[in-house]
């Protein structure tokens, strides 16, 4: 099979080497890695919440939504990015874990979800912006958000104890 192949070879490159053999190198990776995640679900959640009209409702949906999805790409980057790194440094034990493929699982359904929002409910935002009357579409997409991103930081702590 290929990928057990390319993640041996992963764990044993130099920075998967590396990584696993530091006394800092994980534990520093892992913190960038927490606070990535947490800007990424901070910022998700306040879009949601408003999806949801429980927050913001003084703001637009549109410039919540320009003014949080570049700190939600740029922080997705980063924890993505460390994320891998943390991967590489165990990453036969990681491909067998299954809170880790929980967590990949659902990461693919966060995307999905957000998908669909951005490319069918957020095209006709300008007909309920900056009303109360949210569509149903995009309250399921808030809530469906917010669910999806408490169960990948659930599976992600839960990783942390079946490694």
């Amino acid at each position: 099979m290929v990928i057990p192949e390319i993640c041996a070879w992963l764990e044993n490159s130099s920075v998967g080497t590396a990584i696993r053999q530091s006394t800092w190198l994980f534990p520093t990776i892992e913190t960038v890695h927490v606070l990535a995640t947490v800007l990424v679900v901070g910022s998700v959640t306040m879009l949601d919440l408003r999806l949801l009209n429980l927050a913001s409702r003084d703001r637009s949906v549109t410039e919540l939504h320009r003014e949080i999805l570049p700190w939600t790409w740029a922080s997705f980057a980063v924890a993505v990015t460390a994320g891998f790194l943390l991967f590489t440094s165990s990453a036969t034990k990681y491909y067998h874990n299954v809170p880790f493929r929980i967590k990949m699982v659902l990461l693919v359904l966060v995307g999905l979800n957000a998908a669909f929002f951005e490319f069918r409910t957020f095209r006709s935002v300008a007909s309920w912006d900056q009303g109360r009357r949210i569509p149903l579409a995009a309250k399921i997409a808030g809530t469906v958000g917010i669910l999806l991103w408490i169960f990948v930081v659930a599976c992600g702590r839960w990783i942390g104890f079946t490694k």
